[in-house]
């Protein structure tokens, strides 16, 4: 059987549409403004207690929207990069861009200088919004990109008073960061002191609304340009699959941990949630577990969306255990491989099956999804609507149903392509099929399993990491003579960097090297293991055999 008559087999079956649906706006604007106009007083973000609602969101992107085209002279085209946790200034100053047909630049506030000038240089960005806390940063890299405008601001800069004073004297009292740094920059309140008056700009579905950067085997992170087109049709594929039409999930809550900076987290939280007119709890740092429950243990939510390490963490937590779940009916998990036995403890402690997804940077990001009461653990579920799939063997020979090889993929929601990278948009996008770079099988009932990876991408805590770059990055090292990365399995992170070395300097040790790599990467980068070699596997053409180092790996646990 042919996989794609299996899957449309499968569509049907599960009462999905095999077509692309009709779009819900023409663009992320119009959607945006949608919400605005029928559900003005309803709650769209949460965040450090405060709640503001779709027109209180919209009043101050307004203001935001008037200060960047009248003070700053942006216009459309221009990059804006956001460099933010996940606060509510981050969805202000996105929808201030919608408005004005700015470029969104995600960027990951954890980057080093490094890769910020990297990330900077290659978008052409203009201007950047970045938290206090990452300004240093920052301005080590500033004077090597072309950025000629800086926004800083606080995590209390939409707190309204008297919260905001009190929050101001304990963070004062904690010894964080109470003020804004020194330096040539524009206080984020300012943003909000003017008129909210501009000129709006009417967006086409071809227009780039994201730069959306992801990781290469060169080692140079690559702009994915994210369409109107490609965000709205993903949009409309998704909500046909999580409830066949928006009104499933209309005004629910969302528990949102993971990073607006990432697509996943960026497309549910700016984009299926004002669709459906659901209200999303951003939470800054998930990492710091007691906080992040504290944060919701009042909040009665309806869908929470996470990722396997994650789940992992939050579980081991008890007093994650005493929340209340009886409104939760949708888990969505994404970005990483998620473990059986993960799944089965999330439903034991929650009484929610988990939904998990694939997809990529490239395809806005959704692909396939395990649709609610049909979740199969293990499965990246089945192709969304609208989106064509086949599997191909090295040859490039079509495989049928329950052949192996790599997953290729056709729909509205592919990528326009690399930004100033034809060459490389033509190697993975080839006769209009997204080649994934995955390899797949795919079962009669229409469902997908990944099998492994065709790349040598290492995925940390759902974080695309390519050992290319890391050993780039530590090759600067003065006595690192060659290096290999790999990933190894972990059971929190799904996998962990390890970083095989080949030194001059018989006295450098792991704790050396981990340290240079905290300098030149971000963190979940840096290597958790490292181990030490005379010489590295290698092709009689001198490239490293990364998949000997692997199979050394995998044979040590068998």
């Amino acid at each position: 059987m042919r996989v794609q008559d299996a899957v449309k087999q499968a569509q049907k079956k599960l009462g999905l549409s095999s077509k692309q649906p009709a779009l819900p706006a023409r663009s992320l604007l119009e959607l945006w403004n949608q919400s605005v106009t029928d559900s003005n007083q309803s709650p769209a973000f949460t965040c450090l207690g405060q709640t503001l609602s779709y027109g209180e969101v919209d009043q101050l992107s307004r203001r935001v929207a008037s200060y960047f085209q009248k003070q700053l002279k942006l216009v459309p085209g221009d990059r804006i990069a956001v460099q933010l946790p996940n606060l509510i200034q981050y969805p202000v100053v996105v929808i201030a861009a919608w408005k004005l047909g700015l470029v969104v630049v995600n960027t990951n506030p954890m980057y080093t200088v490094r890769e910020l000038v990297h990330q900077f240089n290659d978008a052409s960005v203009k201007a950047v919004v970045v938290l206090d806390a990452f300004y240093d940063t920052l301005c080590e890299a500033l004077p090597d990109t072309s950025i000629e405008h800086v926004v800083v601001t606080r995590p209390i800069d939409l707190i309204t008073q008297p919260r905001r004073g009190l929050l101001r004297t304990a963070m004062t009292l904690m010894g964080k960061r109470p003020s804004l740094p020194k330096g040539n920059w524009i206080a984020f309140p300012e943003l909000l002191t003017g008129s909210s008056n501009y000129s709006v700009h009417r967006a086409q579905p071809d227009d780039v609304t994201a730069l959306q950067y992801t990781g290469g085997t060169t080692g140079a992170s690559k702009g994915v340009m994210l369409t109107q087109k490609s965000m709205m049709s993903n949009i409309a594929q998704a909500l046909n699959v999580i409830a066949n039409d928006e009104e499933g999930i209309k005004h629910s809550t969302m528990v949102a941990p993971l990073p607006l900076y990432h697509i996943y987290a960026f497309s549910l939280c700016l984009g299926l949630l004002p669709a459906s007119r659901g209200h999303s709890v951003l939470i800054p740092d998930p990492r710091n577990i007691p906080q992040f429950v504290s944060a919701i243990k009042n909040v009665k939510f309806d869908i929470f969306c996470g990722l396997n390490s994650l789940f992992v963490a939050l579980m081991q937590n008890k007093d994650f255990h005493r929340l209340d779940f009886s409104r939760l009916r949708l888990t969505l998990s994404g970005g990483m491989a998620l473990m059986e036995s993960v799944a089965n403890d999330w439903q034991a402690v929650t009484g929610c099956l988990v939904s998990e997804g694939y997809g990529m940077t490239e395809s806005s990001p959704v692909i396939s999804m395990n649709p609610p009461g049909h979740e199969r653990i293990g499965y990246a579920g089945v192709p969304i609507a609208g989106t064509e799939i086949k599997v191909i063997n090295e040859s490039g020979v079509e495989q049928d149903v329950g052949g192996i090889g790599e997953l290729c993929v056709r729909g509205d929601q592919v990528m326009a392509g690399y930004y100033g990278r034809e060459e490389q948009t033509a190697e993975v996008i080839v006769d209009g099929w997204l080649h994934t770079g995955d390899i797949v099988m795919v079962e009669e009932d229409g469902y997908i399993k990944i099998v492994d990876r065709l790349k040598d991408m290492i995925i940390v805590s759902g974080f695309n990491v390519y050992p290319n770059e890391l050993e780039q990055a530590l090759t600067l090292h003065p006595d690192v003579a060659q290096c290999a990365a790999i990933g190894v399995p972990d059971a929190k992170a799904g996998e962990v960097v390890k970083m095989f070395v080949v030194s001059t300097d018989p006295y450098l040790n792991s704790d050396h090297v981990i340290e240079f790599c905290k300098e030149h990467m971000a963190g979940y980068k840096v290597p958790k293991f490292v181990e030490f070699r005379n010489d590295l596997p290698m092709t009689n053409v001198g490239k490293v055999l990364r998949k000997d180092l692997k199979a050394e790996e995998k044979a040590k646990l068998a």
